[in-house]
């Protein structure tokens, strides 16, 4: 009685074994990933400048924090251009618009990119034509950044004083 039972536990145990092999499979997941159309560019509020006049020529700063998002997923590269008007206060009086001094570029805090490989050299002078003052060669600029361009805006010692205004105008395109 005990050999039967030990062959039957032993025929089970076979089975067991067989039916588990029986039931084995693999699968092939895969994952589609979609980009976007276009490249999306966040403007901060409005820079600003003071200064004291003092009878010398002198120099204000301003910079602004522009948020650019690539997530077409083609790794084509973008660029950002820049365009301005002179500052003007209004009543004939005007600064000239600026030279961007520089522009430093980095991820996004808590998100993953491929740093932005930049070929612009500075300074750049700005006028009323769009001018190139930043790209993504090919292969880089996948993701989230923060872009922050400086501009340095001349103040003559014979300037007037007042309040002067300029209209600043971005945009992301596509391409190196």
């Amino acid at each position: 009685m005990t050999t039967r039972l030990l062959t039957l536990v032993g025929i089970a145990a076979v089975a067991l074994a067989a039916a588990s092999a029986a039931l084995a499979g693999t699968l092939t997941p895969t994952a589609t990933v979609t980009g976007t159309a276009g490249i999306s560019l966040n403007l901060p509020s409005n820079p600003s400048i003071s200064n004291t006049l003092d009878g010398t020529d002198q120099v204000a700063s301003w910079s602004a924090l522009l948020g650019i998002v690539d997530a077409r997923g083609t790794g084509s590269g973008w660029n950002l251009t820049v365009a301005a008007t002179a500052f003007s206060d209004g009543a004939g009086h005007s600064l000239a618009a600026g030279t961007l001094t520089g522009v430093t570029s980095a991820c996004r805090a808590g998100n993953s990119c491929t740093a932005a490989t930049n070929a612009v050299s500075y300074p750049l002078t700005l006028g009323t034509t769009a001018t190139k003052f930043f790209n993504s060669a090919l292969s880089t600029g996948l993701g989230k950044f923060d872009v922050t361009p400086s501009v340095d805006v001349a103040i003559p010692g014979n300037a007037y004083a007042g309040t002067y205004s300029s209209t600043v105008t971005l945009a992301a395109v596509s391409g190196p």
